[in-house]
C-alpha cells in the first residue's frame, strides 16, 4: 500500500485511513487513489473490521486533486480513471464509513463526503467545489447527489461558483453532520466509528444497503457520465490554462 495512504487499527473493529502527503496539504495524485482503493478493499474483506474511519494527516482532509499530477495525466492523454476507481470504491463500500474532517476538504475532498455514512468537521474546517473556475465540470456524483441534500439552489451555488465555505455551511447542505470544536473531528468520529463497530456488523450492513438502495443506480450512472465529461474537459483549452495558471502561482 502507498506510503501516501495509511490504514490501521485504532481501535477493536476500527480501522483508520489516513491521506498522507502533509506537505502537499494531502493532495491526492494517482498514487494516493491506489491507496485509498487498496485500503477500502482490504477493510471490506477482513470480517474484523466493522467500520472505516477516514481522515487526512497534519490537521488537513485533503485539499484534492494533485494539480501536477493531473496536468501530466492530461498532457499524456490520460484521464482520471484512478479517480473514478475511487468512487466506485467508496460509493459502493458495504461497511460503513465516517470521516474526520480537518483544515482543506477541496474538490474530491468535499466530494467524497456525499458518499461517507457519517462526517464530522472542526470548526475551522474550509470546503470548496472549485471545478469550473478550473475549467472542469462536477465529479463524484454530486451534480445528482448534492441536489439531493443541500437543495437546487444551494447545489448551484456551491458547485458553479465554486467559492470557499465554512463548516457551518457544510452541515447545513448535509455534507457533514455536525460541526465540532476545532482539532477534534477525529476524536468524534472515532467513537462513532467505534459505536459503529460494536452494533450488529449485518443488520449495520443492511441498514446501509437499504438506506442506498433507492439512489445506487443513479450514482453509478452519475459517476460514470461526470467521469466522461470531466476527462473531455481535463484535456480542454480551458483546464490546461486554469492548471498552467494554478502550477504558476503554485
Amino acid at each position: 500500500m502507498s506510503e501516501s495512504v495509511l490504514s490501521e487499527i485504532v481501535a477493536a473493529g476500527v480501522v483508520q485511513v489516513t491521506m498522507n502527503r502533509p506537505d502537499r496539504k494531502n493532495a491526492l495524485d494517482r498514487a494516493s487513489y491506489a491507496g485509498l482503493i487498496a485500503a477500502i478493499a482490504t477493510a471490506e474483506a477482513d470480517d474484523a473490521v466493522r467500520a472505516i474511519l477516514l481522515t487526512g494527516a497534519g490537521g488537513c482532509f485533503t485539499s484534492g486533486n494533485d494539480i501536477k499530477d493531473f496536468a501530466a495525466a492530461a498532457a499524456a492523454g490520460e484521464g482520471p480513471r484512478v479517480a473514478i476507481d475511487f468512487l466506485d470504491a467508496i460509493s459502493t463500500a458495504k461497511k460503513p464509513i465516517v470521516a474526520a474532517v480537518e483544515g482543506f476538504a477541496v474538490g474530491i475532498g468535499t466530494t467524497m463526503l456525499l458518499h461517507c455514512d457519517l462526517a464530522f468537521a472542526g470548526s475551522g474546517a474550509s470546503f470548496r467545489l472549485p471545478f469550473v473556475a478550473l475549467g472542469l465540470s462536477p465529479e463524484g456524483g454530486s451534480s445528482y447527489l448534492l441536489p439531493l441534500v443541500a437543495g437546487s439552489k444551494k447545489a448551484a451555488e456551491l458547485l458553479m461558483l465554486g467559492e470557499a465555505f465554512d463548516a457551518g455551511t457544510a452541515a447545513g447542505a448535509g455534507l457533514v453532520n455536525a460541526v465540532v470544536p476545532e482539532g477534534t473531528a477525529l476524536e468524534h468520529g472515532l467513537a462513532k466509528a467505534k459505536a459503529l463497530a460494536a452494533l450488529p456488523p449485518q443488520s449495520v450492513a443492511l441498514t446501509k444497503m437499504l438506506l442506498k438502495r433507492g439512489s445506487a443506480a443513479a450514482v453509478a450512472e452519475t459517476i460514470a457520465t461526470e467521469a466522461h465529461h470531466f476527462g473531455e474537459r481535463l484535456r480542454s483549452a480551458e483546464a490546461m490554462a486554469a492548471f498552467a495558471a494554478f502550477l504558476k502561482k503554485s
